[in-house]
């Protein structure tokens, strides 16, 4: 049960060309500003984390906040500030909903 290299190596430029795309995207709807604008204060990757875990609705969405931060910061180079921001917004509001589910049982219904 060998690894497949060129399997691999498919999987990673489909995930480099995915990526290129979303950004493209993102960059045609909010092209970058010209003026300078005054900027947000600055904050650690830490400091975001220890803020969600903290603001997080409950126990199982503190502890997917580490995880959801550490995939955001993997990315975060490769991207636009701005994209960025979307997804810790984004993230925020999936940890502070307390209706999400972070394991939605089989068969469940949507409506509940």
């Amino acid at each position: 049960m060998g690894h497949h290299p060129n399997f691999e190596n498919r999987a990673v430029v489909g995930r480099a060309l995915r990526l290129r795309r979303e950004i493209d995207d993102f960059e045609a709807r909010w092209p970058a500003l010209t003026k300078r604008e005054e900027l947000i204060p600055s904050f650690s990757w830490m400091q975001l984390e220890r803020q969600l875990v903290d603001l997080a609705a409950t126990p199982a969405q503190a502890d997917m906040a580490r995880h959801l931060v550490s995939a955001t910061r993997k990315l975060a180079p490769f991207k636009p500030p701005e994209m960025v921001l979307r997804e810790i917004l984004c993230m925020t509001w999936v940890l502070l909903d307390e209706n999400f589910k972070v394991e939605p049982e089989p068969g469940a219904s949507a409506t509940s």
